[in-house]
């Protein structure tokens, strides 16, 4: 199978569609055959009520680039992915701009994928850095009612 970035790339953002990544504006930006890059803005929309970038929107945005990064050492029409265990350090505090998340693996198993993710700001400074656990399960039919 060849790597193709772009293919990638407009896989993670279409099926963003309707889901949390949408709703925190969260957009798939660069990939590679080990890592995957996704941004998202930092505004009041993520924020806490002390005007600071949420600690939950950073750990949604980890397990977003994370288990999709995922998809690039599986077939999705065989398998797919769950996040089973997350763990974040918020380490800088960040009040607007952008920040970016990128996912490098650390193990990939058959059915364990441990990821690394790192989120920095436009100066590159780490803003909180996440361990993330994905299993890989057969792929299941969806009963329709």
């Amino acid at each position: 199978m060849t790597f193709d970035k772009e293919k990638i790339l407009e896989y993670c953002n279409r099926i963003s569609k309707n889901t949390l990544m949408e709703t925190l504006n969260i957009e798939y930006v660069d990939a590679g055959e080990d890592f995957l890059t996704a941004t998202m803005p930092v505004n009041p929309t993520v924020h806490q009520p002390m005007g600071l970038l949420h600690g939950g929107a950073s750990v949604a945005l980890a397990e977003s680039v994370g288990s999709a990064a995922s998809f690039l050492f599986i077939n999705p029409e065989l398998s797919e992915v769950r996040g089973i265990e997350i763990s974040a350090n918020h380490l800088k505090a960040k009040r607007n701009g952008i920040v970016t998340a990128t996912a490098k693996i650390i193990h990939k198993g058959r059915s364990i994928h441990l990821w690394e993710i790192r989120i920095t700001d436009e100066n590159d400074s780490l803003i909180s850095l996440c361990k993330l656990t994905n299993m890989v399960l057969p792929k299941r039919t969806i009963k329709q009612e």
